[in-house]
């Protein structure tokens, strides 16, 4: 974690020696002494005055990603490259918006770890527009997952057993199949 309290030749913003009295003005060791308080207190106004930029997380510094991360409920792998964690903590609350879709299943797995996926099945849903007619077949509960790299990427097939799991309602059951490109019509 790096610091911005010792940041060598700062200078405050305000320093306080030009706000003393007039009697105080001329009087060195008050200067002097001033001067020693802007020094520690440069790196607080600066912090202050950039408060904004620490609470966006396409430009705070790398080090707050992780804070930010659990304020939001967004995933931060401090592994993943400083772009990919700032992508998932700043789209965290449309992540969330979108938790146990089809959308939200790519869009998690393609942020997380990188990779391209296609979901399939309905997880057990069915439903009639017509009122008073049959119930339809009872569906399949299945969903079916594929992945495969973006590009010359690795798949980690447990990471994306545990994005799956943690993405995928409750009441399905979700099964995953790992391509090692993007799928054929002839393989659906």
């Amino acid at each position: 974690m790096s610091s911005r309290a010792a940041v060598p030749g700062l200078p405050s913003q305000y320093p306080i020696g030009g706000q003393l009295p007039a009697l105080y003005a001329d009087d060195d060791f008050a200067q002097r002494f001033t001067a020693g308080l802007d020094t520690v207190l440069a790196p607080v106004f600066a912090t202050l005055d950039n408060l904004p930029a620490y609470l966006d997380p396409r430009v705070a510094p790398s080090d707050f990603l992780a804070w930010l991360a659990s304020w939001v409920g967004a995933a931060d792998d401090p592994q993943w490259p400083v772009e990919r964690r700032r992508e998932a903590v700043f789209r965290a609350v449309e992540l969330h918006r979108w938790r146990g879709t089809r959308h939200g299943l790519v869009e998690a797995l393609r942020l997380a770890l990188g990779v391209h996926a296609e979901v399939s099945g309905d997880g057990g849903a069915a439903w009639s527009s017509t009122p008073g007619a049959d119930l339809p077949p009872e569906p399949s509960a299945e969903v079916l997952v594929r992945v495969w790299p973006d590009g010359e990427a690795q798949v980690d097939p447990a990471r994306i057993h545990e994005v799956v799991r943690a993405m995928c309602p409750v009441h399905t059951v979700c099964r995953v199949e790992i391509l090692p490109g993007p799928p054929t019509d002839e393989g659906r």
